[in-house]
């Protein structure tokens, strides 16, 4: 497990999966995501199986935050993939999937827990991430934590009847220590 003050991250477990279900079919949830189906239980296990079959280094963590009662409860999964080992680069993906635990700054310790992770740990020299131009809570939660814009993908994405531009956003490790 790796601790920060008040979350932790956690390997995903197979019993995990009827939560992302209920995450990943909520519209609000998937509004700053690739997903725009509904998915199915199924789905999710079909995921999870191929999941344990990707390397190690890129298998997604559970942000669990520690309550009152001295318990652990779930709220979201982040995780980094794509790892170039020659280029020493990777993408970092998040969602907080429990609304209630939004902007309250879990997402912004998830990803200093996971960039000090990808530098100290895996020795990683780059962090990159996409995120749609109108998220803007999101942008400002990277931009907090010292990512840094490095340019715009044009109607990247398309939600909602219209397309919306991605920003690339990325981190060095000279700028994280």
């Amino acid at each position: 497990m790796i601790y920060g003050n008040r979350i932790r991250l956690r390997a995903i477990e197979r019993k995990d999966l009827p939560l992302f279900v209920t995450w990943l079919n909520d519209p609000e949830i998937i509004k700053g995501l690739l997903f725009y189906r509904p998915l199915a239980i199924e789905d999710e296990e079909a995921w999870f199986e191929n999941m344990l079959k990707s390397p190690l280094d890129e298998r997604p963590f559970m942000i669990e935050v520690h309550t009152e009662e001295d318990a652990w409860t779930s709220i979201g999964d982040l995780g980094l993939s794509k790892i170039d080992w020659r280029v020493r680069s990777a993408e970092l993906g998040i969602f907080i999937g429990e609304k209630s635990y939004w902007n309250q700054g879990y997402g912004s310790e998830a990803v200093h827990l996971l960039l000090k992770y990808g530098f100290r740990t895996l020795n990683l020299n780059r962090i990159f991430l996409r995120v749609y131009a109108d998220n803007l809570r999101a942008i400002r939660s990277y931009e907090k934590v010292g990512f840094v814009n490095e340019g715009i993908l044009r109607q990247a994405h398309f939600d909602d009847g219209k397309y919306i531009d991605a920003r690339i956003m990325s981190v060095l490790n000279s700028e994280y220590a």
